[in-house]
C-alpha cells in the first residue's frame, strides 16, 4: 500500500528554532541558512522566483517556472531541494513506513537546512521500504507525488530536459543549471542546484558540494528490481544526466517537485 504524503508523521527539524547537536553548541541559537543566496538572477516577479510554503512543517521553498524553446512548453519547479521528515541516522536505512524519514549530510541538521533532505528510492517515492529490494512498477503513477506535498510530483526526466533546454539568450548548459552557491555555475537558468552530495549504500556521505543527485521515479527496466535510474550533475565537469544511468535504491539523493498543473499538453 502507497503511503500518503499529507498524512505521514514528521518532525520538523527545519524550523527557525532548528539546532543541530552535532555542530551548534546549546548555548546558541541557529540561524537558519538563507536560501535567497542560492538563487539566480531572477527577478520576484510574475516571471521569476515566487514562494510556497509546505503545510505539512511550514517550510517556505522557492520556486520558478522555466521555459524551454526546446521542448516548447514550460514546468513550475522548486528552486530549493525537498526538506521533509524525521531525521534518521547514516547507518541505518529508512524503512519505518509509518512516517517521512530523511538523512542529513554528516548526521547534521543544519545540512538539512542548507542542502535539503537526502531519501532513498522507495522514501523519495513514499512506497513500502521493500520496493527497495523488490520491484514495485505496479505501484508507479503518472504524475508520481512521492513526498512532495499537495499538488506537487516529484522531478521526471523530461523535466530535466526542459530545465535543460530553458530560453536564454546565452544558454550556460549545465552551468546554467548550477547555483553560484559554492557550486561553480552561472544559475542562468534559475533552477539553482546545490551540490547537496549523498548518503552512500554503505551508510557514509560523500561529494557534499561537488555533485547534486536525485532519483527518478521509475525502476530501471531490466531484471535488476534493486536499480532505479536516477540522475547526477557535477561542479568539476560539464556532463549532462545520462537517460539510461541507474544504480540500487538505497543510496540518500536529493528530491525537486514540480507543480502538477504545468504539465505539459
Amino acid at each position: 500500500s502507497v503511503r500518503s504524503s499529507s498524512s505521514a508523521p514528521v518532525e520538523d527539524l527545519s524550523s527557525s528554532s532548528a539546532k543541530s547537536s552535532s555542530s551548534v553548541s546549546s548555548s546558541s541559537e541557529y540561524v537558519p541558512f538563507d536560501h535567497a543566496k542560492t538563487l539566480g538572477y531572477q527577478k520576484f516577479e510574475d516571471d521569476g522566483y515566487k514562494t510556497f510554503t509546505d503545510p505539512r512543517n511550514g517550510r517556505s521553498y522557492y520556486y520558478i517556472t522555466i521555459y524551454s524553446e526546446y521542448k516548447g512548453y514550460s514546468v513550475t519547479v522548486m528552486a530549493e531541494n525537498l526538506n521533509i521528515g524525521d531525521m534518521v541516522l547514516g547507518e541505518n536505512d529508512q524503512n519505518d513506513d509509518t512516517k517521512i524519514e530523511r538523512y542529513c549530510y554528516n548526521n547534521d541538521t543544519t545540512k538539512c537546512d542548507e542542502f535539503g533532505g537526502l531519501y532513498q528510492w522507495a522514501e523519495m517515492m513514499q512506497l513500502p521500504s521493500r520496493c527497495n529490494t523488490e520491484s514495485c512498477d505496479d505501484l508507479i503513477q503518472e504524475n508520481h507525488q512521492g513526498i512532495c506535498p499537495d499538488g506537487w510530483r516529484l522531478f521526471t526526466y523530461d523535466d530535466y530536459c526542459v530545465v535543460r533546454g530553458y530560453e536564454d539568450i546565452n544558454n550556460d548548459g549545465i552551468k546554467g543549471l548550477r547555483s553560484t552557491y559554492g557550486f561553480s555555475g552561472t544559475n542562468s537558468s534559475g533552477f539553482s542546484l546545490v551540490g547537496a552530495g549523498k548518503r552512500t549504500k554503505k551508510g557514509g556521505f560523500d561529494s557534499l558540494k561537488e555533485n547534486a543527485y536525485w532519483y527518478l521515479p521509475e525502476e530501471f527496466e531490466g531484471m535488476e528490481a534493486t536499480h532505479a535510474h536516477f540522475g547526477v550533475v557535477s561542479a568539476l565537469t560539464e556532463s549532462a544526466p545520462n537517460r539510461d544511468r541507474r544504480d540500487v535504491k538505497l543510496y540518500g539523493l536529493s528530491v525537486r517537485c514540480v507543480m502538477v498543473e504545468n504539465q505539459a499538453e
